[in-house]
This record gives structure tokens, sequence and C-alpha cells, in this order.
């Protein structure tokens, strides 16, 4: 029976959509962010045709409100002076004003000089107006009993929309009215037909500026979709891809940012592999070896016996491996250490005390630090125990080993150095790792192979290092430098 997976993947379940190609071009961030492009240009576009379309609908009106304020002063003036053809005022003849003025003042385009005397249609200039400033039309009929200026519009039947300003005069038994108008219609016109325009000009750019700005954001977002293939490509078994870096803004950050997130998981994965082999290797040989003297053992009590001490070793040291493993991996939690005020001078004699019952050396106490650190005492005794031990591993029974503390400048050293075989400079950083092997085999059997890197640990947990100084055949010196108050 074939089993079917239970869970797709949904980049899977789109893939095998017609239209997820559709889907995913419509729902992209380019469309989405061209989507928002062509919306605030439309509606900017939008905003400007309307109040340009105010704005020109505005000047048009005050310029004829002027024309019209003009031609009343002009009119009022001549009232007031003389007539040229006799050369004196003219009096209560306003019948002679409007000949006059009519004859003297040509209407612009569209403005048309009505005159009304006595109640009734005088002239008017040009002769030809429109049908509702005719003789006739009641407009014209209630413009003629006007008693006070008067500043209005009209829109005819036909649409036609006239600006007029009535000025009456009277002088003596005359009472006339001045009425010049404006028709604004075919201006108005003229103005929408120029909107029209506009439109179609900003229409034009707008497709224009949109096709730009598919290409432009294309180009932007290009680096987005190699950071996306990127991603979709990479695996445990392939953390080399990298995505070049051409520009420096935001988008070239998080290029930067991902490729060094690559670089930190390639390592990471790097060391799990590597861990799983040396796991795998330094638990496969004591199991050989117990599950060996096991098979072979024989009915011999004294052979019993001696198998089953060599079984309690070598679990024992499988016991210590495990231990150390947890202690490696409790060193990323928060609560790893324990801290409290640990007097540096006191802790040295303390450590001395215990590290010369490791093994029969030339063991030697230098200085003492004097004052006191934030610290966990149990840890630091572990990491410096740790360096003693491994001393004692690269030396022999008459070489030196000592001890010492300093406290100064902020920081608190405890060292152990040695006058052993030293360690090659090729070695003096992989030593540190856990399981790692120099070329001269720097780590013996009879430990984890775990002990620098507990004390790397440790001295990181507190904020501090470890710093090593050695040279073949003239020892070792492992110097743990800690702050005084770690952060």
């Amino acid at each position: 029976m074939q089993l079917k997976p239970k869970h797709k993947s949904w980049k899977t379940g789109l893939d095998q959509s017609p239209s997820s190609g559709w889907r995913r071009v419509f729902l992209s961030t380019r469309t989405r962010i061209l989507a928002w492009y062509v919306l605030l240009m439309s509606a900017s576009a939008l905003m400007s045709i309307v109040m340009i379309r105010q704005i020109l609908l505005t000047r048009l009106q005050g310029r004829v409100e002027r024309s019209l304020t003009q031609e009343v002063q002009e009119f009022r003036q001549l009232v007031d002076g003389q007539n040229p053809a006799t050369g004196k005022p003219f009096g209560d003849n306003l019948a002679a004003v409007f000949k006059v003025f009519l004859r003297r003042n040509i209407p612009d385009n569209h403005e048309f000089l009505l005159t009304l005397l006595n109640g009734k249609f005088y002239r008017s200039s040009p002769r030809a107006v429109p049908t509702v400033l005719g003789e006739d039309g009641k407009l014209v009929q209630s413009l003629a009993q006007l008693t006070k200026p008067e500043r209005c519009w009209v829109r005819s039947q036909t649409g036609e929309i006239i600006l007029y300003r009535a000025e009456p005069f009277v002088r003596g038994k005359n009472r006339g009215v001045f009425v010049v108008a404006h028709s604004i219609s075919a201006e108005r016109q003229e103005v929408n037909e120029a909107i029209v325009v506009i439109a179609n000009v900003m229409l034009g750019v707008l497709i224009f500026a949109s096709v730009i700005a598919w290409v432009v954001s294309g180009q932007v977002m290009a680096p987005l979709r190699l950071l996306t293939e990127a991603a979709g490509i990479t695996s445990e078994s392939d953390l080399t891809r990298r995505i070049p870096v051409y520009r420096f803004d935001e988008i070239g950050e998080l290029t930067i940012r991902f490729n060094e997130m690559l670089d930190r998981l390639q390592t990471a994965f790097t060391s799990q592999r590597e861990f799983i082999n040396d796991v795998g290797h330094e638990l496969r040989t004591p199991i050989t070896i117990i599950r060996g003297h096991l098979e072979l053992m024989g009915d011999d009590p004294k052979e019993q016996q001696e198998t089953l001490l060599l079984v309690t070793d070598e679990l024992d040291r499988m016991s210590r491996f495990v231990d150390d493993l947890l202690l490696l991996a409790k060193a990323q939690q928060p609560n790893f250490l324990h801290l409290e005020l640990v007097d540096v001078a006191l802790l040295t004699e303390e450590l001395f005390a215990k590290a010369k019952a490791l093994a029969p050396r030339n063991w030697c106490l230098d200085t003492k630090g004097t004052g006191r650190i934030v610290a966990d005492h149990q840890r630091l005794t572990q990491a410096v125990m740790n360096l003693a031990q491994n001393a004692t591993q690269h030396t022999e029974v008459n070489n030196t080993i000592a001890l010492g503390s300093s406290l100064q400048n902020g920081t608190a050293c405890f060292w152990v150095r040695d006058t052993g075989e030293g360690i090659p400079l090729t070695d003096q950083q992989r030593i540190f790792e856990r399981f790692a092997r120099g070329e001269n085999s720097y780590r013996r059997s009879d430990g984890t192979g775990l002990g620098l890197a507990i004390v790397r640990a440790i001295s990181q947990a507190h904020g501090g290092r470890v710093k090593l100084v050695s040279r073949p055949g003239e020892g070792a010196t492992f110097t743990l430098i800690i702050p005084v108050d770690p952060v």
C-alpha cells in the first residue's frame, strides 16, 4: 500500500492551478505598487483638472466683470461731461448721451451695450443681440423700470449665460438705464475645450509614466526576486548561493543581511554535521569496546571482574561526555549563570588547592588579584579546572604548571600556564571548537574533547573571552578574561 502525503505546500498547490501565474502577477508587490501609483496619479490629475477649470472660470468671470465696470465708469464720465457736437453739457438730454456713447464705443466680442429711455428700449450696439436681451424680452422690460444699479446674470432658454450690469440715470424728466452685458458661454466653451486638451495630455502622461514606473519597479524589485529564488532553492544540502549586491539602498542592505544570514546558516549546518559525525564517533568507540568485552567475557570470576571494571570506566566516560554536551547546550540559555560577588584572591587560592590534586606536577601559584567581581563561582571553577586538567594531559611529571589571577582596568584575569609541549600556531584557534583535532593530536583519548569548548562557553557567558599564548616546545598559557561586572 502506497501512502500519500497528507500535506502539500502552498506553493505546490498554486503551481498546479492554470491561473496561478496571473494571480501572482495581479497580487504581486510590483502590481500593487503600480496600482497605488496610478491611483494617486489619477486622483492628482483629476483634482488638478477640476482646480484648473475652476481657476480659469473664476478668472474669466473676473475679467468680464472688470470689463462691465469699466464700461459703466466710462458712461458715467460721459454723462457728466460735455457734448462733443455743441461743446456744452448734455444736461437733461439722455438721448444725446446714448447716441454719442454708442457711436464712440465699439463693444468687445460677445459684449452688448443697451440703452433704455423713459421705460422703453432705445438703441443697442451691436444691433443684433441675444433673444434674452431683445426689445420685447421680459428682462429688458424689467431693466427699463430699474431705479438702482444691478449686477446679475441670466441664462437663456438655449443655455447661454449672460452677465450684465445695469446703471439707471435720471436727468430732469428723462429717466434712462444703461446696460452692458457679456455672453460668457462661448468663452466657457473654450475653457472646457482647453480642459479636454489638458485631460488628454495628462492621460497620455499618466500612461507613459505608468509604463516607466512598471519598468523601474521591476528593476527595483529584481533583488527581491533574487532573494525569493535564493530562498526557494536554499536547502541544507546547498547553502552556497549568494546574491550579488549592486546597490547600497534599503534593498541592498536587505541583500547584504540575507547573504550574512546564509553565511551563518552554512556555518551552523556545517558545525551541526561535524558535531553529529564527531558525536557518533565518540560514542561509537566506547560502545564497541563495551560490546566486545561483554561478548568475550568468560566464566572466570577474575576475568568478569576486570570486564566489569572496564565497562564501568567506559560508561563513566560516556556519562562525562553526555554531561559536557548538556553543559554546552545550557550555555546558550539565559539562566546558565548564577551571578554573585566573588573574592578573586580567595577563589584563586581555592583553585590552586584543587588543581594540585589533579596530577603530580611542579605546581606554582603566581600573583593573586585583589578585589571582588560579579561572576558565577562554580562556572569559573569549572573553567579553570578544565584548563588545569588540560595542562596535566600535555605535561610530564617534571614540568611546571602555574595558576594566577589579576584584577585591573575593569577586567579580571585567571590564567593557567605550563612548560609542556606547546601548541602549533595552526591549531591555536581550532582547539576551542568541539571535537577539533590538531595536526599533532593535541587532545588525548582520555578526555571528552569538549573541555576547551566549555571554557570558551563559560567565558562568553560572562561577556569575556579566552586568550592563548603558546609556541611548540615552550609550553602554553591559557588566560580567562572576564569583565568585573558583566552586563
